[in-house]
C-alpha cells in the first residue's frame, strides 16, 4: 500500500510540475482522436479511395515537416505564450477537415492541421525535455500519456456522436471551443539558454538522426493504427460505426496506460532497454491486429500495439534531450522531429496503397515488421549516448 501511495504522489507531482505542456499534449490529443474515429465518415465524404485517401495524407504531411523548420523561430517569438498560441491554430484548422466535400478542399485543410500540429508538437516538447533538465526528473512519457488519453476520450465520444448522425463539424467546433478555454493555462516560461543560443548549434548531429529514425518508426506505426483502425475494424471485419470508433479508442487507452508505466518505468530501466521491449511487444500487435477474424481480436492487437508502441517516441526524444546542452535542446527537438515526423509523410500512402492491392491485414502485418527494425537504431544511439555522458 505505500508504495502505491508513494507511485501516486510520485505522478501527481509529476503532473504538476509540467501542467502547462500537460494541458496541451491533451488538447491535441483530443482533436486527433476524433478524426481519427471520424476516418470513415471523412474519407466517405470526399469519395477517395484508400490509395488516394493515404496520398492526402502524406501530402498534408508536408505541412508537418514544414512546421518543424520555423518552430524554433515561432517560439523564441511567442516565448511563454507559444503553446496556447499553437493550439488556438491548431483548434481552428480543424473545422476545415470536417467541411470539405472533395478531396483538394481536404487536402488543403489536412495541410494546415499538419502545419500547426507540427508547431505545437515541437514546442510543447520542447518544453517537457526543459522541465526534465531543469527538475532532473523524466517527465516525457507522462505528458505524451495525456494525449493518449484524451485521444482515447475523445475517440470514444466521437463513435457516439457518429452513431447519432451528427456532422464531424459539430465535433471539431465543439473541441475548438474548449481549447480556446483552456489556452491560458498554457502559457510557461522559456529556458534562457535558447534564447541565449539562437542558431542552435553544438548539438550532435548523429544521435538526432539515429532517435528520429526510431520516433519516425513509431510514429508510422502509431499513425497507420489511428487512421486506419477503424477502417480496418468497419470494413475488413463487418463493424459498426460504434465497432468501429473502439479501435482508435482502444489503441489511445492502452498507450496511455503504457505512458504510465513507461514514466514509472523510465526511472529505474535503461531507455534504450525499454525501447528495445516495447518495439518487440507492439510488433506482436500489429501481428494480431493483421490476423484478426472478429473486432474483438482487433482490439486486442491494437491494445498491446498501442502498449508497447507508446512509449517508443516520446523515451527516444528523451535520449536526444539526454544528449543536447541547454542551448540548443528546441533545435535538436525540432531537427529530430523533422526526421521523426516524416513517418506521418510516409505511414499514410504506404497503408493506402497496401490496403488498395493486398488488403489492410497484410498493411499491418508490415507495421509489425517495421517495428522489429527499430531496435537497430536504438542500439546504435544507446551507444551515441554513452559516449556523450561519457
Amino acid at each position: 500500500m505505500g508504495r502505491a501511495n508513494d507511485l501516486d504522489m510520485s505522478l501527481r507531482r509529476d503532473l504538476l510540475l509540467s501542467r502547462a505542456p500537460a494541458l496541451a499534449f491533451a488538447s491535441m490529443g483530443v482533436l486527433w482522436g476524433s478524426f481519427a474515429a471520424f476516418v470513415p465518415d471523412l474519407k466517405a465524404g470526399i469519395g477517395a479511395s484508400d490509395a488516394l485517401f493515404g496520398i492526402i495524407l502524406s501530402v498534408s504531411a508536408i505541412g508537418l515537416m514544414s512546421a518543424m523548420l520555423v518552430a524554433p523561430a515561432l517560439d523564441r517569438r511567442f516565448t511563454d505564450r507559444a503553446m496556447p498560441v499553437c493550439a488556438i491554430f491548431l483548434a481552428v484548422g480543424y473545422l476545415f477537415p470536417g467541411l470539405a466535400a472533395v478531396p483538394l478542399t481536404f487536402a488543403m485543410a489536412m495541410f494546415w492541421v499538419a502545419f500547426a500540429s507540427g508547431l505545437m508538437d515541437i514546442v510543447m516538447n520542447a518544453r517537457v525535455s526543459e522541465l526534465e533538465a531543469t527538475e532532473r526528473r523524466s517527465l516525457m512519457n507522462l505528458n505524451h500519456a495525456m494525449f493518449s488519453f484524451s485521444y482515447a476520450a475523445a475517440a470514444f465520444a466521437t463513435g457516439l456522436v457518429r452513431d447519432a448522425e451528427l456532422p464531424p463539424i459539430v465535433m471539431f467546433a465543439s473541441l475548438a471551443v474548449l481549447i480556446a478555454v483552456a489556452t491560458p493555462f498554457m502559457r510557461m516560461p522559456v529556458a534562457q539558454a535558447d534564447a541565449d543560443n539562437p542558431k542552435g548549434t553544438g548539438y550532435p548531429v548523429g544521435a538526432v538522426v539515429l532517435g528520429g529514425i526510431v520516433v519516425m518508426i513509431a510514429f508510422m506505426s502509431e499513425a497507420a493504427s489511428e487512421s486506419w483502425s477503424a477502417l480496418h475494424v468497419e470494413r475488413s471485419l463487418g463493424g459498426s460505426a460504434m465497432q468501429g470508433a473502439l479501435g482508435p479508442t482502444m489503441l489511445g487507452l492502452t498507450m496511455g496506460f503504457g505512458r504510465l508505466a513507461g514514466q514509472v518505468i523510465s526511472e529505474r530501466v535503461d531507455n534504450a532497454l525499454l525501447i528495445g521491449v516495447a518495439a518487440i511487444v507492439s510488433s506482436c500487435g500489429a501481428f494480431l491486429a493483421a490476423a484478426a477474424e472478429t473486432p474483438v481480436q482487433a482490439y486486442l492487437g491494437f491494445g498491446i500495439l498501442g502498449l508497447g508502441v507508446s512509449v517508443i517516441a516520446p523515451t527516444a526524444l528523451a535520449m536526444v534531450g539526454q544528449s543536447v546542452g541547454p542551448g540548443p535542446r528546441t533545435h535538436a527537438i525540432s531537427r529530430t522531429a523533422v526526421i521523426g515526423f516524416s513517418g506521418f509523410f510516409i505511414g499514410p500512402p504506404m497503408m493506402g496503397l497496401l490496403s488498395e492491392f493486398a488488403g489492410l491485414p497484410v498493411a499491418f502485418m508490415v507495421v509489425g515488421v517495421l517495428l522489429i527494425i527499430a531496435l537497430i537504431p536504438t542500439a546504435l544511439l544507446r551507444n551515441r549516448r554513452r559516449v556523450a555522458q561519457g
